[in-house]
């Protein structure tokens, strides 16, 4: 779907569709016969609004359309932390909660909560005390949660008032709130669930924690704002875990805090709790009755445990289901009751659906895929119920499914909701790239890398040495080489200026099981770059159009990491480098993330040492290009400031791009295009290239 002018150009138009997320539907969840789900109404309006697909006869409508509501508030400060969490680049609704039946739903607008009636379409106001975050209906319909000022309240649906059941004794605490790490780096964005008699809420006591100040430069007149943040051998926050009824009784559920400082998951009342090292973890069952956890499992581990989604957890029968890595046969199984019941080298990624018969779960045989399997628990059989070859994902309920598959040579997303009946597709009204993807993948080296290239389009073979920019992973735990097509668009565009853009997820990618994961264990430099040159070599063995004497190398976070590192330290490979938001100082990186990795800095200093990008500054004989937001409260903007101090007081030239009022995430348009063009505009001036013959129809800008 376009509307673009003949003016527009690619990097405008991702920046206006919120990188391509714009129109697409997203937030599926089932209720009832009834499937939901967040669209706007463009690739280019950024408003959420509520749809709703009815499967017994395939109707669907328009739900509520945010823009008929208030649009006008402040989101509270807290709803701000969480969107950059969550990496939260849209406006309108952009959550909702449902009762079991799926009749009533809760949701927020600029802070306004509302409910609105399925069936009829009446959308009605809740009272608040102020701005809400994150409302969630009651399982029975009757009452909806939510977090006001740090507190958690509750209204009976009806009442002209919320009903304050926690409440903040200062400003550094929060009721019902994920706090910084589990949302950062554990996945887990929420912070209380409805119970049979109650709430589980979580309460955390942020302060202990340091306080890093995040100012903007450009505007002094304002006041820096303090935020807490847990960096590498540091304090964390004190959390815990309470039971706490409609009456305002808080019971809190005691575990070995001290031992067990993260709340990792909550999944229908089993919880899992992780050791600082995250190397032990306790799976418990919550008794709301008895306010006590039953714990269930220990876990351990000699490198990490892994988080994965929607387990731990329980199945009707109260068995425990989980995904373990089984090191015998390196793969990641899901587990009923200790039992493997997934097949080796099947690597099971999330858990969508367990009953007493099967288990729905997204997995890979090769780690470029990733497929929808019904695991069958009597036979052990597993049947890939998406297509082979791409990369999909559902939502599944108990005999319906909502499948998410895109498609692996070009961009496109298909999105279709299923019971044994029917097949209902619903449209995305996401614009497609005004360019043409076409990603070429494969896999090399001794190890295996699987890697894509992007080449400009119309670039015929032997046409002409092309000039190389790699576009690296995003670290451990995060994949780039995926059979979706409309993931690299950005790579395809920055291809069509006259490079060839390559990817290749090393050691540390999930998809191939606990040995490649834990590879990196303790050293997130030396391993994860020598696969990124390993798969560079091989490429250009088999691709002679590569020209290995002009490498660039781009990346944001991990990827900034990975590519300053890279012009340190194999400046014979990598010939420049634009590094946005780098940790340069994994000690000054959050505790969670840094030390599953490193390990804690006073046991493990060397480790910390061998990977600061600080300590190389002296090494730097190639260009490179630093950018970082100022206002970014994940990887501080102090990283890339004491990186190009370090840089100066040793005599290396090298820029540095700072971003006023930019986060982690650059959502801004201006930023978001014009960053692309700066890139261009380096990589040109610092890998200048001759032209390779190539089809006349191509315009290289």
């Amino acid at each position: 779907m376009l509307s673009m002018s003949s003016t527009d150009t690619f990097p405008r138009q991702k920046a206006r569709t919120r990188g391509f997320q714009l129109g697409r539907p997203r937030n599926f969840a089932l209720g009832g016969t009834r499937v939901f789900f967040i669209r706007s109404l463009s690739g280019q309006d950024p408003a959420g609004n509520l749809w709703c697909v009815d499967v017994s006869d395939g109707s669907q409508r328009l739900l509520v359309s945010s823009s008929d509501l208030l649009a006008s508030g402040d989101l509270p400060a807290e709803e701000r932390a969480r969107r950059e969490r969550m990496r939260e680049v849209t406006s309108g609704i952009t959550a909702f909660s449902l009762d079991e039946a799926g009749t009533v739903a809760a949701f927020v607008v600029s802070g306004v909560p509302y409910v609105v009636e399925v069936e009829s379409g009446a959308t009605t106001e809740l009272p608040a005390p102020g701005p809400v975050i994150d409302p969630r209906m009651s399982p029975d319909g009757t009452h909806v949660a939510f977090v006001s000022g740090n507190g958690l309240h509750v209204v009976s649906l009806g009442d002209d008032s919320a009903v304050a059941l926690c409440e903040p004794a200062h400003a550094d605490e929060a009721w019902g709130l994920a706090d910084f790490i589990a949302a950062e780096e554990l996945d887990r964005f929420r912070g209380h669930w409805w119970l049979a008699g109650g709430l589980l809420v979580e309460h955390y006591d942020n302060s202990g924690v340091a306080i890093r100040w995040i100012g903007d430069p450009a505007r002094p007149e304002i006041e820096p704002v303090a935020h807490r943040y847990p960096a590498a051998g540091t304090a964390n926050a004190k959390v815990s875990l309470w039971f706490v009824t409609l009456d305002g009784t808080r019971t809190r559920l005691e575990w070995d805090a001290e031992r067990f400082p993260y709340l990792a998951s909550v999944h229908d009342g089993v919880v899992m709790l992780l050791s600082r090292d995250q190397r032990t973890a306790q799976i418990g069952r919550v008794d709301a009755e008895r306010g006590t956890l039953e714990i269930l499992a220990t876990r351990t581990d000699t490198a990490w445990i892994d988080v994965a989604g929607g387990v731990p957890t329980v199945d009707s029968s109260g068995i425990l289901v989980d995904i373990i890595n089984d090191l015998a046969t390196d793969t990641y199984r899901l587990t009923r009751a200790g039992v493997a019941v997934s097949p080796p080298g099947l690597q099971v990624r999330d858990l969508l659906r367990a009953d007493l018969e099967s288990c729905i779960v997204t997995a890979s045989v090769v780690p470029e895929s990733q497929g929808v399997y019904r695991l069958d628990l009597a036979s052990g059989e597993a049947v890939e119920l998406t297509p082979p070859g791409c990369w999909a994902s559902a939502v599944a309920g108990d005999g319906l499914r909502v499948d998410i598959v895109t498609d692996p040579s070009e961009p496109g997303t298909t999105f279709t909701i299923g019971d044994a009946d029917r097949r209902i597709p619903v449209e995305s009204f996401a614009e497609r790239p005004l360019i043409q993807v076409t990603p070429s993948y494969a896999t090399v080296a001794r190890r295996e890398l699987r890697t894509c290239i992007l080449w400009p389009a119309g670039y015929l073979p032997g046409s002409g040495l092309l000039p190389v920019i790699v576009s690296p992973s995003g670290g451990p735990h995060a994949q780039r080489v995926g059979r979706s097509a409309g993931a690299y668009a950005t790579d395809q565009w920055v291809a069509d200026q006259g490079f060839a853009v390559v990817i290749a997820d090393g050691r540390g990618t999930p998809g191939r099981g606990p040995a490649w994961d834990r590879a990196i264990s303790g050293d997130l430099a030396s391993r994860v770059l020598e696969d990124q040159v390993d798969a560079l070599q091989a490429l250009a063995a088999d691709q002679s159009d590569l020209d290995l004497t002009r490498v660039g190398i781009r990346g944001w976070s991990f990827g900034g990491y990975l590519a300053a590192l890279a012009v340190l330290d194999r400046p014979d490979v990598f010939h420049a480098a634009v590094a946005g938001a780098p940790v340069t100082d994994w000690a000054l990186y959050d505790t969670a993330y840094t030390e599953r990795y490193l390990g804690h800095p006073e046991t493990s200093p060397e480790a910390y040492l061998r990977t600061s990008l600080i300590e190389r500054a002296g090494q730097l004989t190639r260009p490179l290009l630093l950018i970082h937001g100022l206002a970014d409260d994940n990887v501080l903007a102090a990283h890339t400031l004491l990186l190009s101090s370090a840089l100066l007081a040793a005599g290396r030239s090298h820029a540095v791009v700072p971003l006023s009022g930019v986060t982690h995430m650059t959502p801004q348009e201006v930023v978001a295009e014009n960053l692309l063009r700066l890139e261009i505009d380096f990589f040109r001036k610092n890998l200048p290239r001759y032209p390779p013959v190539i089809s006349s129809r191509i315009r290289l800008n």
